[in-house]
Parts: C-alpha cells; structure tokens; sequence
C-alpha cells in the first residue's frame, strides 16, 4: 500500500487546515487509517485514527474538540480536518494504516506515508 499525504502548510494559531491521503496499490476499505506526527525534538505520537468501516474514530487527548479524521472508502482517501490550531501542532504529519486493531501503536503501522509539514505561527 503507498500512501500520498497532502495538504501541509503554514498557518496562523486559532486557523485550520485539512490534511488529505490518498491510498493506492491496496484495498483500502481492510485498513485502520490514522494519522501520526512528529514536532522537533519530539518522538512520533499518535494523532487520531479510524476503524476501516469508518464508524469507529480515537483521538489524542491533546486534539480531542479540535481535530476530526474521517475517511471515503469510495475515494481511497482519509482525512484530518484540524481547526483550533495551536504552535505545539507544530510538527510533520504522518498518515499510517493498519490492519491490527490497536492502530495508536506505532510498532502496529504497517504502511506510513511520507509526510507532510504543519508549521502553525503564534
């Protein structure tokens, strides 16, 4: 499975943006979606994630209330609408599937994307 993230910016703090990832080579509809970042100096943590019917979503603590993964099975593509935005967003973002159910677990991703730059200014 090949996994293309977009939609990466700058942004203002309290704006929004929409992260999107396109998935190929795969059925896309067998796999858990996530998205994972990484801010400087930081390890990788696990942002958000959604079952593969779609009906199931998780969130960190730290995105509850501001960000919203969904996912179009018709489309291939999930996605990471975040509103909100605050200067520890900062990071790169990760777009990652799964076919294991405890898809918050870095070790678990089997599939990651290559990343795309979230830089939010104060």
């Amino acid at each position: 499975v090949q996994l293309q993230a977009s939609g990466g910016g700058l942004v203002q703090a309290g704006g929004s943006l929409r992260l999107s990832c396109a998935a190929s080579g795969g059925t896309f509809r067998n796999y858990n979606m996530g998205w994972f970042r990484r801010a400087p100096g930081k390890e990788r943590e696990f942002v958000a994630a959604v079952r593969r019917s779609g009906t199931g979503t998780f969130y960190a603590d730290s995105v509850k209330g501001r960000f919203t993964i969904s996912r179009d099975n018709a489309k291939n593509t999930v996605y990471l609408s975040m509103s909100s935005l605050k200067p520890e967003d900062t990071a790169v973002y990760y777009c990652a599937a799964t076919t294991n159910v405890n898809f918050a677990i870095i070790a678990n991703v089997q599939y990651w994307g290559q990343g795309t730059q979230v830089t939010v200014s104060s």
